[in-house]
């Protein structure tokens, strides 16, 4: 085990903690219920609100963050909710209903920056509209990767906002996944000269080697209870499907499929889905967690699926479809048709089971993330660190 740039990851440490304290304010007498149904991805019109009284930085972060959950903005004639307030020294909210003349929120936000105050306002307003659980106020982790290829694993707000280098390597890294509920996370790296994968402790800085086998060991993804990874391994010629504990023992192959590839775990646990070649045709699969007989995930309308993720609700996977360009697209958990929703690659999902974080190359050739809202389509780049950013991961 190796200790890196502890000072660093202190600070990456108190951006986490001061993410999982609360804003202090007040809610009204409303009760609020969680709804899970979630529309059919692109197609969904937007839900109109206006926004007045909001200035600077504030105004910028709420119509950024609802925006990429669904929201259009628009005269308060015409929006469905008024969301109105103010930002002079802290940030004072209200969303009223314009069709029922009801309060649905006032509150006033305290304790932390004007950012973070309007990311907790923009998740409160989801919650009482939508009944859902907003995601601003969520982490991602992702690969920044200079000209030469080198590159760094970094933590962010969800908006790519207060970035955190992980690593500090000047390798080649690769695939970082989140361990559920922790403040840790799996990555490869070619640091030891070899792809190997790595679990990295973000609250002491301190990282150690859980697959070091011959050839390839990439692509980790944390199971939802934490307690097994799966990744894909050469060490038996082709790289396939394998798992094992969250600190690499009890290893078994799952796969003796062709070329396996990115695998994600279903929210109950049970199974892998995961890219291979059956018959020569790239096709997502999906194998017993335990083991057993492998399954074909058809993907109608779209071929060369890779880099599958399964919606925390069970519901959808998205995928990248390889055709003439680079789409992301998503298809029922089971199988058929497909939905293509805007082209770049490597997508995946935000908690609520609606928003995809996503890479995608601009005009300068360059990899930048999106956020997408699936059901409306509705997407806007985040914030950059420096080089290429790419390989998305959604903390959950």
């Amino acid at each position: 085990m190796k200790k890196i740039r502890v000072d660093i990851l202190k600070i990456c440490l108190l951006v986490f903690a001061l993410a999982a304290a609360p804003v202090r304010g007040q809610y009204g007498n409303n009760e609020i219920s969680i709804s899970n149904t979630i529309p059919i991805p692109g197609m969904t019109p937007p839900t109109p609100i206006s926004l007045e009284g909001f200035s600077g930085e504030v105004a910028e972060v709420l119509r950024f963050d609802l925006y990429v959950q669904g929201f259009s903005f628009v005269a308060p004639d015409a929006a469905q909710y008024i969301i109105s307030g103010s930002n002079a020294g802290n940030v004072q909210g209200r969303v009223t209903d314009r069709f029922s003349k009801s309060s649905l929120l006032a509150r006033s936000y305290t304790g932390a920056s004007l950012r973070r105050e309007a990311h907790a306002f923009a998740d409160d307003i989801v919650l009482v509209t939508r009944h859902d659980k907003g995601i601003a106020l969520t982490k991602i982790a992702f690969k920044d990767e200079a000209p030469n290829g080198e590159g760094e694993i970094y933590v962010a707000d969800f908006d790519a906002h207060n970035p955190q280098a992980v690593t500090h390597d000047g390798a080649i890294v690769a695939a970082p996944a989140w361990v559920p509920g922790r403040l840790a996370v799996y990555y490869t790296s070619y640091k030891l000269g070899n792809p190997d994968i790595f679990y990295h402790d973000l609250t002491t800085g301190q990282r150690r080697a859980i697959a070091r086998y011959s050839g390839l060991n990439s692509s980790a993804a944390v199971s939802p209870d934490g307690a097994r990874v799966a990744m894909i391994l050469s060490k038996g010629g082709s790289p396939n499907v394998y798992v094992c504990n969250a600190d690499g023992t009890g290893l078994r192959k799952l796969t003796s499929t062709s070329e396996d590839s990115s695998p994600c775990w279903s929210p109950d646990g049970r199974w892998i889905c995961f890219a291979t070649k059956i018959n020569s045709r790239r096709r997502l699969a999906k194998v017993p967690a335990g083991g057993g007989e492998v399954q074909v995930v058809n993907t109608i309308g779209v071929s060369n699926p890779t880099e599958p993720d399964w919606s925390p609700d069970g519901k959808w996977i998205a995928f990248t479809s390889q055709m003439s360009e680079f789409d992301v697209c998503v298809v029922p958990a089971g199988g058929g048709d497909a939905t293509l929703l805007v082209r770049g690659e490597d997508p995946s999902w935000g908690p609520n089971s609606r928003t995809l974080i996503y890479a995608r190359r601009n005009a300068s050739y360059r990899y930048v993330l999106s956020l997408l809202d699936a059901p409306t389509k509705q997407f806007k780049d985040v914030a950059r660190v420096s080089g290429s950013d790419s390989q998305p991961a959604w903390a959950r």
